[in-house]
């Protein structure tokens, strides 16, 4: 093949590309990246993925971001699958059910809407058609559970799945253009909870993680192997170490040659070989990897105890009427939230209860919309111990952007520029009441206000 021949004549470690990281916790720096790096992580996720030239990718993630220039275009290049582009994020939709993919490549974000967006259609349509769905979803998570264990379903489970697949399940499969066997979610954490909706219907989402200096898959869940709760076991040729601080330490044919122009930076970052990657990480026996926060993100209350803001925000988007959220309390005494309720389905709750709402700032004024929140938020956390609680929030009417620089092209959170974007309305939420009364509206024992004007 042509392709081999250039490759034989050429330095597998010369630089490929410089590829900038996402800026997350710091400045942004060039990753350098060469062909052996790429090409060694290309064959790695093929030797997972049955990808063949039949498949159709929709892409539309950027390819300035290595996740998407790696698995969504130099792998689907190398194995002759066609890569169709969306027109724009809020697209997506309408192109799964025109281009009908066989592989999807995403972001947490994507799949979360979807999760929200289901609940939402199947909670407002007719009773008895969510009565099916709920019973539906509790026999295929009851499959899930068992398949998690290394269990069998019974024969008669898999025959009323089969029946419920017909009558509840192909619809959502449908809406997704009714081809896709491979999603892929990376970027961020997927919450286990929607990992585990989707596969009960059938719809396998595989997790995985990496990081731009590695090319960027180090680990990643496949169809032999899928643990919900995790990010897959590491690649073939990527070796995992855990520091005695629990940060993930990577070594492998894939992990980059350094940053640019940043000689100091590349000799801390690297020792003996091993990239420190900055992420809190656990393996179990099977080899299995858990990522269990970010270094940098981790929250140190005013208590001393530490909690992983990720965690939390997951657990609590997979609510439909929370579409986002951000949770900070670094040295503060407990932990607050900046919340973007899903509005679609807020409206929907305030015309079921005949609520006296003209606009969007009334509606997130009014005070059984704020108490609506507050329950749903109390019943999701209370499992968690008092300091891993978020004690109060406040509603925001718009959703981060990148065009504030708030999010990074994957959709990742900066939370350093959210912070100063939002730095009055966080200093009224540590206000104690009797400061903050005479700014704002308190409600219930949440004391959570509503604030409703974009900083």
């Amino acid at each position: 093949m042509q392709v081999a021949r250039i490759r034989q004549q050429g330095d597998g470690d010369q630089l490929a590309t410089l590829v900038y990281t996402s800026g997350t916790t710091g400045p942004p720096k060039g990753a350098m990246l060469t062909h052996d790096n790429i090409l060694c992580n290309v064959e790695e996720c093929c030797s997972r993925f049955d990808v063949t030239a039949g498949d159709q990718c929709l892409s539309f993630l950027p390819l300035s971001h290595i996740f998407e220039r790696t698995t969504g275009y130099y792998l689907m290049l190398r194995q002759g699958a066609t890569i169709a582009y969306a027109e724009s994020i809020d697209s997506v939709a309408i192109n799964l059910a025109e281009i009908r993919p066989t592989v999807l490549i995403s972001v947490p974000r994507l799949y979360e809407k979807m999760h929200n967006r289901v609940l939402e259609r199947v909670t407002t349509g007719p009773w008895l058609k969510k009565q099916l769905f709920f019973f539906a979803l509790i026999l295929g998570r009851s499959k899930v559970r068992r398949s998690q264990k290394g269990l069998r379903a019974s024969p008669l489970l898999n025959l009323s799945l089969k029946l419920f697949d017909r009558l509840i399940f192909s619809k959502i499969k449908a809406r997704l253009g009714g081809r896709l066997r491979i999603l892929i979610s990376g970027g961020a954490p997927l919450s286990a909870e929607i990992a585990e909706f989707f596969l009960a219907a059938e719809v396998p989402i595989y997790q995985g993680c990496g990081m731009t200096e590695t090319s960027p898959v180090i680990a990643v869940n496949y169809p032999d192997r899928n643990r919900i709760d995790s990010v897959g076991p590491p690649l073939p040729q990527v070796e995992l170490k855990i520091a005695d601080d629990r940060e993930l330490l990577v070594k492998g044919r894939s992990v980059f040659h350094g940053y640019w122009r940043e000689t100091g930076e590349n000799s801390a970052l690297q020792e003996g070989g091993w990239f420190r990657t900055g992420d809190l990480a656990k393996l179990d026996d099977d080899r299995f990897l858990f990522i269990t926060g970010r270094k940098k993100e981790l929250i140190v209350t005013a208590g001393g105890k530490n909690v992983a803001p990720q965690e939390i925000e997951n657990e609590l988007k997979t609510d439909k009427f929370i579409s986002n959220l951000v949770v900070y309390g670094d040295n503060k005494p407990y932990l607050i939230a900046l919340v973007v309720p899903d509005f679609v389905s807020l409206q929907k709750y305030a015309n079921y209860k005949h609520l006296d709402v003209l606009d969007q700032k009334t509606l997130l004024n009014n005070p059984q919309a704020l108490d609506l929140i507050r329950r749903r938020i109390t019943t999701l956390q209370q499992h968690r111990p008092s300091y891993q609680q978020i004690k109060r929030f406040t509603l925001l009417a718009r959703d981060f952007s990148s065009d504030k620089s708030e999010v990074t092209q994957t959709l990742k959170l900066k939370r350093k520029i959210i912070a100063d974007n939002f730095a009055e309305v966080i200093e009224d939420l540590y206000r104690t009441k009797s400061e903050a009364i005479h700014k704002t509206c308190f409600c219930s024992i949440g004391e959570e206000k509503s604030a409703v004007e974009n900083p």
